[in-house]
């Protein structure tokens, strides 16, 4: 049975908003299996882009315990923080946050960046990364010459190009019309199915979320329930 790569125990969130305390997270409990693919979904309000934001590292909780992959968020300092960061997880957005100056290839590079390799295999991994979803032949377009869903299967080669453990994907077909949806949602099963990648997708679409193995609820920062679509072992390709 796969081990849990993200386990969520007591954890609270709040923020300030005009003298006022809004609890987003309320004391969440969650365990996620390695090589899982879940949607995230609820109300406007439910927590759902700030979980994903502190399993990222991209944001702190006020309290409780966060481990994913094996590290207790809140012991790591920024420059620690940070690292673990780059090796670990890769986000996709709904905007797809490329750089309009730079090229596919370039967009891809950029969380190669702070990595060791030299600028040669630089290069070479974020071409094979486009290569992977399917864009080998746009690597040198800029990002106003690609269509929207091609931009977003950039961004998800971005993500992948350190070979993190983990995908975070915040509405990653928000933007999207629906065939282009569905391959990106095609290209997320992939990464899942072949290449073992736990995936975390925060969805309003029930479509989207019907690729996914399992599906959870959060409402009013708790967890409502979680629906199982497919067993993690036995998961086959869903069109």
């Amino acid at each position: 049975m796969p081990q849990p790569i993200i386990r969520v125990r007591g954890l609270t969130k709040t923020y300030q908003r005009g003298g006022e305390t809004l609890t987003v997270l309320d004391k969440l409990d969650l365990e996620m299996a390695e090589g899982g693919y879940y949607a995230l979904m609820g109300p406007s309000g439910s927590g759902k882009t700030t979980l994903l934001n502190l399993i990222g590292g991209l944001d702190h909780s006020d309290g409780g315990e966060l481990e994913v992959a094996g590290e207790v968020l809140s012991s790591l300092d920024g420059s620690a923080l940070a690292s673990w960061r780059a090796e670990t997880i890769g986000f996709v957005f709904q905007g797809f946050n490329l750089l309009p100056v730079l090229t596919a290839v370039k967009n891809v590079e950029l969380p190669l960046l702070l990595t060791p390799l030299s600028a040669k295999q630089r290069r070479e991994q974020a071409l094979r990364s486009l290569e992977l979803v399917g864009l080998a032949d746009r690597a040198h377009h800029l990002p106003k010459q690609l269509s929207g869903g091609q931009e977003q299967r950039v961004a998800i080669a971005r993500a992948i190009a350190t070979d993190p453990k983990i995908i975070l994907a915040d509405e990653p077909t928000g933007d999207l019309d629906r065939g282009s949806a569905g391959q990106v949602l095609d290209l997320l099963g992939r990464l899942n199915q072949e290449f073992k990648k736990t995936i975390l997708m925060v969805t309003h679409d029930p479509v989207a979320a019907a690729h996914a193995r399992s599906i959870v609820h959060l409402d009013k920062g708790r967890l409502g329930s979680i629906e199982h679509n497919r067993p993690l072992e036995a998961a086959g390709a869903r069109s």
